[in-house]
């Protein structure tokens, strides 16, 4: 069962990687109010 080792690889990237976004997604988005608010001063 080549195939279900896989899947469970794929998974555990996949959970990594949405991890990952639901910390990086917000982060990038405070520092861009940010620079657009140093901008604007």
């Amino acid at each position: 069962m080549a195939s279900a080792k896989d899947m469970n690889a794929a998974n555990k990237t996949y959970g990594s990687f949405i991890g990952l976004l639901k910390w990086s997604v917000p982060l990038i988005a405070i520092i861009a109010m940010i620079i657009v608010i140093l901008i604007a001063d």
